[in-house]
């Protein structure tokens, strides 16, 4: 990141660090949650404020003992910035508390507001950031849509990717309109990995994670900083792969699909332009469509989600950043590369 938007940014996440701790801490009763979560916009400008035993890694823990000095930093922040990192703590707090008490997510519609919460509004903040530190035009933090639609692409990749992690752990964030017409109960897939049902469901989700690439797009062509630009466009990256990893993919019901560390570090080094993230989404994208089988129930739709995306890269002058990944294609036989992303889960 450029200097100028560092601090801000660093403060904007630790504050919803410590908000999304206070949500994943299944110790706290309802009763004391509930409120945390609702007025922490108002708590991040107590001074000297703390909260102990509470998080679920020892990171965690740590940040909340030491969260008075979170607060300390972000009161030294221009007002401009402290406002948006409170709004949007404001509103995520709200949709936290809404979600806190139910059992899973409904609809596809539910699917969206919850992603909408816990990570499109990082978007809107990391737009209104953005602008306020003049580095990109004022204009960007009022594209809410597409601000949006970059958290719910990175959101969507991870609960897919982290389905027998979370339901482990007690947590379920697959639709119920999407599995439920696959199976009794969610845990079901897990038993029979290699179920046609199994794999339909989890393509289904796929599929769904794929409309919001024309919208991803388009918000990475309107920012100006490079630093920016790469901080944006590396997660991103990061979700087409690991997409392109978990497609009708058995493995991701038996363990967490994970990628190459060096394709990891290649992405990163190498995603520097949109020329470079045009050539990695065409790649991905491709390795979706080749993989797409006739009798997959979402094979049509997937297939014209596809196009629609790769028409919506446009040209390509063929930059390196994907030549290798092309040449490795045809020595590994077609082998796919998964990949985490960067941003801190929240």
């Amino acid at each position: 990141l450029p200097w100028e938007p560092r601090d801000p940014i660093c403060i904007f996440y630790l504050v919803l660090r410590g908000l999304d701790t206070i949500e994943d801490d299944m110790k706290l009763e309802m009763k004391v949650k509930a409120p945390l979560l609702l007025n922490f916009h108002e708590i991040i400008e107590k001074d000297g404020w703390n909260m102990k035993n509470i998080g679920e890694t020892a990171d965690y823990v740590l940040l909340m003992e030491h969260f008075h000095k979170v607060i300390a930093e972000f009161k030294r922040l221009k007002r401009p910035y402290q406002d948006a990192i409170k709004l949007i703590t404001k509103k995520m707090g709200k949709g936290m508390c809404d979600f806190a008490e139910k059992m899973g997510v409904d609809s596809l519609d539910e699917w969206d507001l919850y992603c909408h919460y816990v990570a499109g509004l990082v978007g809107h903040g990391l737009s209104a950031l953005f602008s306020a530190s003049g580095l990109e035009k004022k204009s960007l933090a009022k594209e809410l849509e597409i601000s949006n639609t970059m958290g719910l692409f990175l959101q969507k990749t991870n609960i897919i990717r982290d389905y027998l992690e979370d339901l482990e752990e007690g947590r379920i964030f697959w639709p119920k309109a999407v599995w439920s017409k696959w199976s009794t109960h969610l845990s079901q897939f897990a038993d029979r990995p290699f179920h046609p049902n199994s794999r339909a469901c989890l393509n289904e989700l796929v599929t769904n994670a794929l409309e919001h690439i024309p919208g991803c797009l388009k918000y990475m062509r309107m920012i100006e900083d490079p630093m920016n630009f790469r901080f944006c466009a590396i997660p991103q990256v990061m979700a087409i792969a690991t997409l392109a990893e978990v497609y009708d993919n058995p493995k991701v019901f038996q363990g967490v699909v994970k990628i190459r560390k060096g394709l990891s570090c290649k992405i990163i080094l190498e995603t520097r332009d949109f020329s470079s993230v045009r050539d990695y989404f065409r790649y991905f994208l491709t390795v979706i469509k080749r993989r797409v089988r006739n009798e997959d129930p979402s094979s049509a739709l997937t297939l014209k989600l596809i196009d629609k995306a790769l028409r919506s890269l446009g040209g390509s002058r063929g930059s390196s950043a994907c030549s290798n990944l092309y040449v490795n294609a045809v020595i590994g036989a077609g082998a796919v590369i998964s990949t985490g992303y960067l941003i801190t889960q929240l």
